[in-house]
């Protein structure tokens, strides 16, 4: 029995991985030219920036965040994090909440008050349930932590108004203070939030697809690049997969890669499945990376809430990451611009791109032009999930059909959920164990 697994992201290694050590023969079939998705590094010159946006190696999940680590023993640097928040030139505490010391005292005021008139009126019942992540913003953190921070920083990310978004996704996901833990924050007492991320590791060599290439190696021989899937189709018992010259024969189907182009490639899908997968939203992200003489702050990443600053969502700086990602004597910066197609963004051309970013960097201050010694631009066409109104209705649509042929759906983009890299590793784990894929 042959499993074909189509994608060959963290999320399709690490299932060919696991079924291959349970004995079960796989391949795995992966468009581009290599395997990773948006786990792929690369090295220019000295400098290896991630090719999919920033990455680090944590979770809450202790089963997961030690298969991970394992991967890449021997490999390893262990970072404590240090994160902030770009606001009005200067830098507060991550999560934004716990930095409402750093804010100046109007901002700190009115972050503070709003949060405890909010918290009042949600005890009283004075305040209706929200019905969007807009709302759900407000009704949690009070109008000023959301006219400050939340709000136009998720905008800028997700490039979709949070009015027309769902809440279904956020429990879990960003979590509600402490009422304690705000109150302390505004008056100066130290406080912490999003502890899981408090320490976190990555590759000293290799950048993020040095975990995805430990994940591989024991299928390296079972994964076939450069074959971009066309056509998935039954005949009899077995399922053909075709990239329009070869067709290849299997006993079973899973899918990792975009669940967009599974259903392109079914023969006639019904008309509601691809009305449903059509519909679905998700952001583009092109991923700035410049090389730099000299230091960069003592900084994990920072995000850029303000739209007028430039359009960089989050600024991270890998070397501080991992010594070895850039030469020595220099530094690395890893600018993240999210976009969707057609918009503004997506008809940049890389030079304008990295003028852009340069150009935000020299007004926080965090460059000079002449330190510059490398620049590249690296853009992958499905970055973010956006969760619209009618995400639940339609994903829905689209899984109870995948169930019906017999394909099941696992990770980020083929499950489309915003995973992290320990949840794309979650599902599958939780797949393998529950024998679905027999």
């Amino acid at each position: 029995m042959t499993t074909a697994i189509l994608g060959g992201g963290l999320s399709g290694l690490t299932l060919a991985r696991l079924l291959h050590e349970q004995g079960e023969a796989v391949m795995v079939l992966e468009a581009e030219p290599a395997i990773g998705g948006l786990c792929r590094s690369k090295s220019e010159q000295g400098f290896t920036f991630d090719s999919g946006g920033s990455h680090i190696i944590f979770s809450r999940d202790d089963e997961v965040l030690a298969f991970m680590r394992m991967m890449i023993a021997g490999n390893e640097q262990r970072n404590d994090r240090h994160t902030k928040i770009f606001y009005k030139d200067r830098y507060v505490k991550y999560p934004f909440e716990n930095g409402l010391s750093d804010l100046p005292k109007d901002d700190r005021f009115f972050c503070i008050s709003e949060f405890v008139k909010t918290l009042i009126a949600v005890e009283k019942g004075e305040l209706a349930a929200p019905a969007n992540f807009r709302e759900w913003i407000y009704h949690t953190f009070g109008k000023g932590i959301a006219e400050c921070y939340m709000v136009p920083y998720n905008e800028k990310i997700w490039k979709y108004p949070t009015e027309q978004m769902s809440l279904h996704w956020v429990d879990g996901r960003i979590p509600r203070p402490p009422v304690d833990d705000v109150i302390k924050s505004a008056i100066g007492i130290d406080t912490e939030g999003y502890t899981h991320q408090s320490v976190f590791s990555y590759p000293l060599d290799g950048g993020i697809e040095a975990l995805v290439t430990a994940i591989a190696k024991p299928v390296e021989p079972f994964t076939r690049t450069g074959f971009r899937v066309s056509s998935v189709r039954r005949e009899g018992k077995d399922w053909l997969i075709s990239n329009g010259t070869e067709t290849i024969r299997a006993d079973r189907v899973c899918c990792t890669m975009p669940v967009q182009h599974l259903i392109a490639a079914l023969d006639h899908p019904p008309a509601e499945v691809v009305s449903a997968t059509n519909s679905l939203k998700y952001n583009a992200i092109a991923c700035v990376n410049i090389g730099i003489r000299g230091t960069v702050p003592d900084i994990s990443w920072l995000y850029i809430p303000d739209p007028a600053l430039g359009k960089a969502n989050r600024i991270s700086f890998p070397s501080s990451y991992s010594r070895h990602v850039a030469p020595a004597g220099c530094s690395a910066i890893l600018a993240e611009i999210t976009y969707q197609p057609e918009d503004e963004v997506a008809k940049l051309t890389d030079a304008e791109l990295v003028g852009e970013v340069i150009d935000m960097l020299e007004t926080m201050q965090l460059l000079k032009r002449d330190q510059i010694v490398f620049t590249s631009v690296e853009r992958q066409p499905f970055a973010y999930v956006v969760y619209d109104l009618d995400y639940q209705k339609n994903i829905a649509i689209i899984r109870d059909y995948c169930a019906a042929i017999g394909i099941p759906l696992v990770g980020r983009f083929a499950q489309f959920e915003y995973l992290n890299m320990d949840g794309c590793i979650r599902s599958v784990l939780d797949f393998v164990s529950s024998g679905t894929h027999r």
